[in-house]
């Protein structure tokens, strides 16, 4: 994604409730500079701000959409707006499996940028089809295992250190962490490096004395991290490892290309070299079968006299001490070639005995050796990994992405959803609201049509009681809101034109005085800004007695008219208002009731027609659903209306 030419810094963060110069510095420290916050930003990467101490998930959510200039404010006008994009986030949450794909979603805010909606609706559309090719039971699995790969903490190992014998050179070291994962010594006392099991010696000009020492490596000034400590670069893949396996299931299952075969192929190799020979135990086992030969080729010496007269005055005869020759030296040349050192533990006697003073020796230097192989084999790995890591962390990325991509995708084919049209106008073929979709398959519901255009940009709804009315105005709010998140919408077919804001009041009570003035205050100012609106009034005139709110509602219509704002009003005061203002009238008729009492009503409504409210109808629904003196009352209010 191409950058912004906004470069959000410092002083940005600090505008941030709960911000001060030290966080401040902190995050762009971490981040390595404004460029990159500016990128994670545009890119709502909420877990890459996580991993920073002291920036929780919430934390990171704040601060991305305040830098982006939190835009729902700006756009959703009314609790009943923000209740409607509420519930639309709930519905794509439930398909989210992996934590970053619930952070984008809740960072999912409707915009103005038409290049912006067609490009990710249809990012939508496509994951919509891929779904239908996918072994989903599968793959949601694996991704509830997937997150962001884990930075692993330093971990501090005392039998290692690093020595080093210039200033510039140990500076350098302590500024690059190292001092957190092994003690850094400059030109100490020869006697203290007996300390540690191995000795990383980054030289400059080589002065230390190390003669005789086996627990030494020697790397150049200037050597890279994990040169000096491969465990910076392994320990990061050791800590993922689960990850890894998982992500490597997924992205074979999509058929997606990986460097993750040869990430394990160098990580088993590393784990198999790790494994130690027991010295002492090659020892003995040698010294086992020079036994058996000394044994066996001393029973077939056969001695002439004066040989034993020698055997037993000295101890010994040529013929045995030839035997013995030959028995330890095959025997040390063996123990040579499997343990790769040059020492003779063996002393002559029958049986042979071990010198420890030897064996102890000897198992010094292979311990050295050793870790000293380990340590070179640990660098190998660290070089080709460090090489392998961005690529890696791309994967990890392509996925956790797909699983937003998935979300969307989902959301998009449960609830039957398909990409709009951006026009001027709004004009909705075989609408439905999002609650009513998943039960299509099971009951028959009528979908809407509806339009409004330049020409005709503010409509007066009326009709019956329980007729569709709000559920029409709340479509048509879903609709614009999911279209300006750049979503498919609930409709067969839709144009919709993009607003600043959308308004969506309804009357929950009627407002005193103090609540009508404020009211009036507010939507006032709403009706001269030149901002392009929505707006969505759903029988207001509760505000106030009946002939204030025809003239209030006249004055506030013939402004509308004159705007590039659309607006649809419910209103039962239709034929009132169209006495002071020139204004359309759509209506939702009831035609009556079917064997269960329920409304026949056409949901669509009527253009250009006054629809009435039908309460006969629902008294009579009511009298023949009640019982008793209930019923009574029911029948002597339909009376009334038959005279």
């Amino acid at each position: 994604m191409a950058m912004s030419s906004t470069i959000f810094g410092r002083e940005d963060l600090k505008k941030i409730k709960g911000i001060g110069d030290k966080l401040a510095d902190k995050i762009l420290k971490e981040l390595g500079g404004e460029e990159e916050l500016t990128r994670l930003v545009e890119n709502r990467e909420v877990d890459r701000l996580t991993r920073i101490d002291g920036i929780s998930q919430r934390k990171a959510i704040e601060i991305i959409s305040n830098l982006l200039g939190n835009p729902l404010p700006h756009f959703l006008k009314g609790e009943w707006a923000r209740r409607s994009y509420e519930d639309i986030i709930d519905k794509i949450l439930s398909y989210a499996n992996t934590q970053y794909s619930r952070n984008r979603i809740l960072l999912l805010y409707p915009r103005k940028d038409p290049k912006w909606i067609k490009k990710h609706v249809q990012m939508v559309m496509d994951s919509k089809k891929m779904i239908k090719r996918l072994p989903m039971k599968k793959i949601r699995k694996l991704l509830k295992n997937m997150k962001a790969p884990e930075e692993p903490k330093p971990k501090f190992n005392p039998t290692r250190a690093i020595l080093t014998e210039d200033e510039a050179e140990y500076e350098r070291l302590i500024k690059m962490g190292l001092n957190k994962h092994h003690p850094i010594l400059i030109n100490p006392n020869p006697i203290e490096l007996k300390e540690y099991e191995l000795i990383v010696y980054v030289y400059s000009e080589g002065l230390f004395e190390i003669e005789g020492a086996h627990n030494i490596i020697m790397v150049p000034a200037g050597a890279e991290k994990h040169q000096i400590a491969p465990e910076t670069v392994l320990d990061y893949f050791k800590e993922n490892n689960k990850l890894l396996k998982n992500l490597l299931v997924l992205r074979r299952l999509l058929g997606w290309d990986t460097v993750l075969d040869e990430i394990m192929s160098i990580l088993e190799e590393l784990e198999r070299s790790e494994t130690t020979q027991d010295i002492d135990k090659i020892v003995n086992t040698i010294k086992s079968e020079a036994d058996k030969k000394l044994e066996k080729h001393i029973k077939k010496i056969n001695l002439k006299g004066e040989e034993i007269l020698k055997l037993l005055d000295e101890g010994t005869t040529n013929k045995i001490d030839k035997i013995f020759e030959k028995v330890m030296k095959e025997a040390k040349e063996k123990l040579k070639k499997e343990t790769k050192i040059d020492f003779n533990p063996y002393i002559r006697s029958y049986p042979l005995k071990i010198d420890e003073k030897e064996l102890k020796r000897a198992e010094e230097i292979k311990f050295s050796k050793e870790i000293i192989k380990t340590f070179d084999k640990k660098v190998e790995a660290a070089e080709k990994l460090s090489k392998l890591k961005p690529q890696l962390e791309k994967e990890i990325k392509e996925i956790l992405e797909f699983d937003y991509k998935l979300a969307l995708g989902c959301f998009a084919a449960k609830y039957k959803l398909e990409k709009p049209q951006i026009t001027n106008k709004i004009e909705l073929k075989g609408a439905l609201h999002l609650n009513l979709i998943p039960k299509e398959d099971k009951e028959d519901i009528q979908r809407i049509n509806y339009q409004l255009n330049n020409q005709e940009n503010i409509s007066l709804l009326t009709g019956a009681n329980s007729g569709g009315k709000t559920t029409l105005l709340e479509t048509i709010a879903q609709t614009i809101i999911l279209a300006q998140m750049g979503l498919p919408v609930p409709a067969k077919k839709a144009q919709i034109k993009i607003f600043d804001e959308i308004h969506l009041h309804s009357k929950e009570k009627t407002l005193d005085a103090g609540e009508f003035e404020s009211f009036l205050r507010r939507f006032t100012s709403t009706i001269i800004s030149k901002k392009q609106k929505l707006i969505l009034l759903d029988e207001i005139e509760a505000i106030t007695e009946l002939e204030a709110a025809v003239k209030i509602l006249s004055t506030f219509i013939e402004l509308i008219k004159d705007s590039e704002s659309y607006a649809i009003i419910v209103t039962h005061m239709a034929r009132e208002i169209t006495k002071e203002v020139n204004v359309r009238i759509d209506g939702i008729e009831a035609k009556g009731l079917d064997e269960n009492y329920n409304l026949i009503v056409n949901r669509t409504p009527k253009m250009n027609y006054l629809a009435k409210s039908t309460p006969e109808l629902i008294l009579k629904m009511l009298h023949q659903k009640s019982k008793g003196k209930t019923k009574k009352i029911y029948a002597k209010i339909l009376q009334k209306f038959k005279k």
